[in-house]
């Protein structure tokens, strides 16, 4: 009998003894699972030279987290927790298609069926299910009832466990959980290499139309004289609580920065977050609502863990003039009415994870580790690329004309400098101003926003003043271009298309599809379909994919953003957005996805970084704005660019090879451990992939891949790579032919 086969009987067969079936374990260096006095024990490398360790139990079907501790090389080990209960809690509300859907599809004449309606109400971003009576007019069947929502906390009837090797990591998964309307199992993974441990809930519903949120975290933390919570707050100052006070009756909210909470013990400490992408669903702001809490249950003991918030807040609106504070005291009001959670159609395995990353160090220096895997909450500069951002609704030009000085520093500038972006493409006119005004009013109002622009623009910061006009084209949709373009979204009788003014130079006057396009064309600028198939872009691209303008170059595609959010799919926006794109690309030339925000007012002491993806476009440096930015568009309109949250980036990538024995190469860099890699495909169509299974591989690591395809029938191809808390990185697609 060999040496491995000898160590996993052993392993399973004293498992076992804790009712742990262990046939899908594979002890590999690194990373072990043992039974032990306390139940599980689960042994593995961490980063640097640290060693962490894990024991589960199950006491009378509750899991248990019996310990949790780590040590640096073959130190002491310093217990961070020990007897810990995990902790879930659902709120579920009734899920509602919007008005602001129903309005385009109505327009298109679609029949609005029962069946297309089940289908469209999962890609609603103006519905707020918990939000009792609701607002008239952003739903139908209004008023919602006290009795939609729903609540429960999870509980267990756990006859045992399994233990399954998967790669570098390890799954331990609980089933018998059960939460008011969902039911399935509770899971925890580690990952050889990082100290992270990832624990969720996995479970479905059978009922329909559920939107819902979670709580999740860990009971059962000692009480001692060196206990204490630490974060940062939105100022960036360290905060700490010591467990000082009374009782809590609920769960304390923390409004954190960088959206973590850190337990120190004296000996170690427990870093507490959620995925830094994924947790999140669309807003029109990013207003840091709390996203961690703890909770003195009694003298002795506390829990913590994170959540989100049931309701939006209103962001603080801005204005000198009465009109104009008293129209963004209403907008920032009305976007109560969006707040839409998370999707759980029947049967969908929902994951609702939460991190906890184990140190030996002190709350800052843990801190710093966990921040890694965001690079600090900023976008990684690439050698080559330059990060664009779009579609921002700030009102620029209303606040510069407001405030009496295009001098006045707005408050997303900063958000976006400390962010990393390079270029960001605005989209003033909606919702402000006078965009509908045929020339006097639009045209001064258009100098202000391009002289703020152009005041705010730096050597390595440019500001394109973008819009979404929503003018003739369909639905809603981007526009920019490379300069500064004076034009009007009507046109009068007794107006030319073109004409040359004394105080603006040339001015487009635009009344139809055809003039749009030939605007679009005479300046060389770009279009794609903001929010495509929901918002007031429902039924779009699809309405107009036989049309000039579509089938036009100046047709760049369509926008990516995280929106809706369904737990169960394994990408950010998958259905929605890679449909979109898959099928522009099967009924025509090359389209691609833009990464865009779609927000409004931002404040530095906003959570910005986890409601944003973004654009890498290769480009060596970034125009002045007084200068062609005609290299941003020529590289967007080529493909040259890839859209990432951030976490998972490309070095390089390219398609090597001739007729139909092709590879796609590509080096990409990642944090989280990474999950999968897929090459996608489409023949005009049919869409295809090939998923390739990653899990063998380590955090903060790099690997070129190489993936041989037949090119035979094929029409495009993409590549795409995902890591395990659902960031990721995708190419635009690549035509064959």
């Amino acid at each position: 009998m060999n040496k491995f086969f000898l160590l996993a009987l052993l392993a399973s067969s004293t498992v076992r003894g804790q009712n742990c079936d262990l046939q899908e374990y594979k002890p590999i260096d690194g990373l072990r699972a043992e039974s032990a006095a306390g139940g599980l024990r689960v042994t593995w490398q961490g980063e640097r030279d640290h060693q962490l360790r894990a024991v589960f139990d199950n006491r009378n079907g509750q899991p248990m987290v019996h310990e949790l501790a780590v040590r640096k090389a073959n130190g002491d080990w310093s217990v961070v927790g020990r007897d810990l209960k995990p902790e879930f809690e659902v709120t579920s509300g009734r899920r509602r298609i919007s008005e602001q859907q129903l309005a385009p599809m109505r327009q298109l004449k679609l029949a609005l069926t029962p069946e297309l309606i089940e289908k469209e109400k999962w890609n609603a971003f103006w519905d707020a299910p918990l939000d009792i009576p609701g607002a008239k007019g952003t739903n139908p069947d209004l008023p919602r009832s006290p009795s939609e929502i729903r609540r429960a906390k999870a509980t267990y009837q756990a006859a045992g466990c399994q233990v399954k090797t998967d790669g570098a990591r390890l799954e331990i998964s609980f089933p018998g959980l059960s939460m008011g309307i969902f039911a399935g199992q509770l899971r925890f993974t580690v990952y050889k290499g990082t100290n992270l441990l990832r624990q969720e809930a996995i479970a479905k519903t059978d009922e329909p139309s559920v939107a819902y949120k979670y709580n999740a975290g860990l009971q059962g933390f000692a009480i001692d004289n060196a206990t204490r919570v630490t974060w940062q707050d939105v100022a960036r100052a360290w905060q700490a609580y010591e467990f000082g006070g009374v009782a809590n009756t609920d769960p304390v909210t923390l409004r954190a920065r960088n959206r973590l909470a850190i337990v120190e013990t004296g000996a170690g400490s427990l870093a507490i977050f959620p995925p830094p992408h994924k947790f999140f669903f669309a807003r029109e702001i990013e207003l840091n609502l709390g996203y961690v809490w703890y909770r003195k249950d009694d003298d002795n003991s506390f829990s913590a863990g994170v959540r989100q918030a049931e309701h939006e807040e209103e962001y603080r609106p801005y204005g000198v003039s009465d009109a104009v504070w008293n129209r963004r005291a209403s907008q920032s009001r009305h976007n109560l009415g969006n707040f839409a959670l998370y999707n759980a159609p029947p049967g969908t395995w929902q994951r609702m994870p939460v991190y906890y990353y184990l140190s030996p160090e002190d709350g800052p220096a843990t801190q710093r580790a966990v921040l890694a895997f965001t690079h600090d909450d900023r976008y990684k500069p690439m050698p080559g690329y330059r990060i664009a951002v779009s579609h921002f609704h700030t009102h620029f030009n209303e606040q510069l004309s407001d405030a009496g000085t295009i001098d006045l520093q707005p408050t997303w500038l900063p958000v976006f400098r400390a962010l990393g972006i390079n270029v960001a493409m605005m989209s003033d006119f909606h919702g402000d101003a006078h965009p509908s005004d045929p020339g006097p009013l639009r045209l001064g109002e258009q100098k202000v926003y391009f002289d703020g622009c152009r005041r705010h623009s730096d050597r390595s910061f440019l500001i394109m003043p973008g819009e979404e006009p929503d003018a003739t084209l369909g639905g809603h949709y981007t526009m920019v271009f490379p300069r500064p373009v004076f034009w009007t979204h009507v046109r009068q009788p007794e107006q030319s298309f073109r004409e040359q003014t004394q105080r603006y130079g040339n001015v487009y006057h635009v009344g139809s599809p055809a003039d749009e396009l030939e605007m679009l064309r005479q300046e060389q600028g770009l279009v794609w379909q903001a929010h495509p198939r929901t918002k007031g872009s429902s039924g779009y691209p699809d309405a107009v994919r036989e049309m000039d303008h579509f089938r036009s170059d100046r047709f760049l595609g369509a926008s990516y953003q995280s929106l809706p959010v369904d737990q169960s799919e394994r990408r950010l926006c998958e259905s929605r957005c890679f449909g979109v794109l898959d099928d522009m690309n099967n009924w025509t030339g090359a389209k691609y996805l833009i990464a865009e925000g779609d927000t409004y007012m931002k404040y530095p002491d906003d959570e910005t970084y986890p409601h944003l993806i973004v654009n890498y476009v290769k480009l060596d440096r970034v125009p002045r704005f007084d200068e062609d930015w005609s290299p941003i568009l020529r590289a967007m309109r080529a493909g040259d660019f890839f859209v990432s949250s951030g976490e998972v980036l490309f070095r390089n990538y390219a398609i090597e090879g001739t007729g139909p024995h092709r590879t796609f190469t590509a080096e990409l860099e990642w944090t989280f451990p990474l999950e999968f890699v897929e090459l996608v495909w489409g023949d005009g169509n049919m869409t295809n992939r090939q998923v390739i299974p990653a899990t063998e591989l380590g955090p903060f690591a790099s690997h070129r891949f190489r993936v041989p395809f037949d090119a035979s029938g094929k029409k495009w191809v993409r590549f795409a790579a995902w890591d395990s808390a659902g960031n990721g990185a995708f190419t635009q697609p690549v035509h064959l032919q």
